[in-house]
């Protein structure tokens, strides 16, 4: 019960590793408000999740529903310790072919959803005063480029950036801001991975993923349970001293 009497709100939370650190919360004490642009999935979400799971639903990359999103958290569990920045999406393109709508749907999402979630995270813990964790999600593609993921890549090197800037202007209002850098994780994330590599490398589908996975120096991919221990740990006072750093739980995959 580490993270007993915490309040976390999780972005993208309505499956995946969202819904996995969610979990991973409840079972550790905490009050969690699960927020997802999809309002039924992750009103589902929480239900099955039971007592102290709180469904909400956010467009991350809409302002007005940031601030609906996060006063609705805050009503429903009093105060708000703990965010995690988890939604994110994801595409592959020849660089030659990227696209405008491309780099905006993933900037959007991806680095002003990040930027905005995170401010509105703070000024709520620096009016009440009591510090706070912030958790971002980013990942080895934000370490290093990568032939077909350019847009992606650059997005998750701001969330870094990001990360970084926050950690060192929140500090001194008692607030941590760290990120995890997933290496490749098995779910439906990878699934659409694998598609989009099947489609732009012409491998048949699941080439890709089986390839990856046994590149891994661990062995195998990560899941969503591999992130969980890195997001209680920065919650928790053993991380109170760790501030604006980026913790890679990837098998190995990535050494920074």
């Amino acid at each position: 019960m580490r993270l007993a009497g915490k309040s976390a709100l999780i972005t993208g939370a309505a499956r995946g590793i969202g819904l996995e650190f969610a979990r991973a919360y409840l079972a550790e004490g905490a009050q969690v408000a699960l927020a997802d642009i999809n309002a039924t999935a992750v009103a589902e979400a929480a239900a099955r999740l039971g007592p102290g799971a709180h469904a909400v639903q956010m467009d991350v990359t809409d302002q007005a529903s940031i601030e609906a999103g996060f006063a609705q958290a805050i009503e429903k569990m009093g105060k708000l310790d703990i965010l995690i920045n988890n939604a994110a999406l994801f595409d592959a393109q020849p660089f030659a072919d990227i696209s405008r709508t491309t780099y905006d749907k993933l900037f959007a999402v991806n680095v002003a959803g990040t930027l905005f979630c995170m401010q509105a995270a703070a000024r709520h813990m620096i009016a009440r005063g009591a510090g706070g964790r912030i958790i971002n999600m980013a990942s080895q593609a934000g370490r290093r480029g990568e032939s077909l993921v350019a847009v992606y890549c650059a997005s998750k090197a701001a969330v870094i950036s990001l990360t970084q800037s926050a950690g060192l202007n929140l500090i001194p209002h008692g607030i941590t801001v760290n990120a995890i850098a997933p290496g490749v994780v098995e779910g439906e994330h990878w699934d659409h991975v694998d598609s989009l590599f099947a489609r732009y490398e012409n491998r048949p589908l699941g080439e890709k993923k089986r390839i990856v996975g046994a590149s891994v120096p661990f062995g195998r991919m990560g899941t969503a349970a591999d992130l969980t221990g890195m997001a209680i740990f920065l919650a928790t006072p053993e991380a109170d001293y760790i501030a604006a750093q980026t913790f890679g739980v990837d098998g190995g995959n990535w050494m920074a």
